[in-house]
């Protein structure tokens, strides 16, 4: 049963969506015209990964004459729900919705799609009825390659019943399951020990204060693997300060940072890579095909593979992520 609060909630956002849809069919008309109005809830700028998407974003906008209406949460769920209440009044054409939590913006949602407008999530997906379609990877893919590639240069090295230190992503969040379902997945069977270390939200300085008391407490690690490459370069920081070079990280994303010192040899194991900037166009590409209700798949993928020492030379890495541009909406 909805308590009170939910149900005025959902009035309000429900009375918003209403308000609205009578101007939506002629905004629509003249967005087809001039360009589309497409909105997009940030979950937060606070991340690399997260800056780049928003680029990669308003490039392809604006290669497409259409215009992006930009707003940042800042990680907090009360202003994510005002600002998608902002865009649905502005008449956006279709939305874009990186959730700060996954359960919280469904009333958003949920009036987001009474307003008759698509409803596009990137990254993080939410859990509720009327998502046209999520764009993102496959994390637990990623974490099992990544894992796949751990076990095989221990076996490389000879190294047997290894412990694994696994710093984690955001409690609770998608992604960091995934890249820990996946990896976890990758291990299993190999004889090998993972030890859960804390929630380092995906920020490097984080993982450096964690790495050295999970160092204090783990002296006989022999492998890092963090759910991004920033805390692994984090802990990877404080194993050279500790002059553990017998120690090896890996990660997940991609960033040239990372791929630079698998390019020259280092301890870094490997890298999934997960270009920001094509997530980005891919989903304002999809937004274009909801808005025109053309069919669109319920989960876009846009792709990833494993990188190591033995392809690194085949990516560029110009930008602050490795580039990995697959086709994927046959364009």
């Amino acid at each position: 049963m909805l308590s009170r609060r939910t149900f005025l909630f959902r009035f309000a956002f429900a009375g918003t969506a209403m308000s609205v849809m009578a101007t939506l069919g002629m905004s629509m008309t003249a967005a087809n015209a001039e360009g589309l109005k497409i909105g997009f809830s940030q979950v937060t700028l606070q991340s690399p990964f997260y800056v780049q998407l928003k680029t990669g974003a308003e490039v392809a906008a604006k290669a497409g004459g259409d215009t992006l209406v930009f707003l940042d949460a800042n990680g907090d769920v009360s202003k994510q729900n005002n600002d998608i209440q902002d865009l649905i009044t502005q008449g956006v054409n279709a939305l874009i919705i990186n959730p700060v939590n996954p359960d919280a913006v469904v009333p958003s949602l949920e009036a987001a799609v009474a307003a008759g407008i698509p409803v596009i999530t990137v990254d993080r997906s939410v859990n509720g009825q009327g998502v046209t379609a999520h764009v993102g990877r496959d994390n637990k893919n990623m974490g099992k390659l990544v894992g796949e590639a751990v076990v095989a240069r221990l076996k490389t090295d000879g190294v047997e019943k290894a412990k694994i230190i696994e710093i984690q992503g955001d409690a609770g969040g998608a992604v960091m399951m995934d890249r820990r379902d996946g990896f976890h997945s990758a291990i299993e069977g190999s004889g090998h020990t993972i030890v859960e270390g804390p929630y380092a939200e995906y920020i490097r300085a984080n993982a450096v204060t964690a790495m050295q008391d999970l160092l204090q407490a783990n002296p006989d690690v022999k492998v890092v693997y963090a759910h991004n490459d920033d805390m692994a370069l984090g802990a990877l920081q404080v194993l050279k300060e500790n002059n553990r070079n017998d120690v090896l990280v890996a990660g997940v994303d991609g960033l040239s940072e990372a791929l630079g010192i698998i390019a020259a040899g280092g301890n870094y194991i490997g890298s999934a890579l997960n270009d920001p900037k094509y997530l980005g166009d891919v989903t304002i590409q999809v937004a274009r095909e909801a808005a025109a209700k053309k069919p669109v798949s319920k989960f876009v993928d846009a792709g990833t593979t494993l990188v190591t020492s033995k392809n690194v030379a085949d990516f560029p890495r110009t930008g602050l992520f490795a580039e990995y541009r697959p086709q994927v909406l046959g364009q």
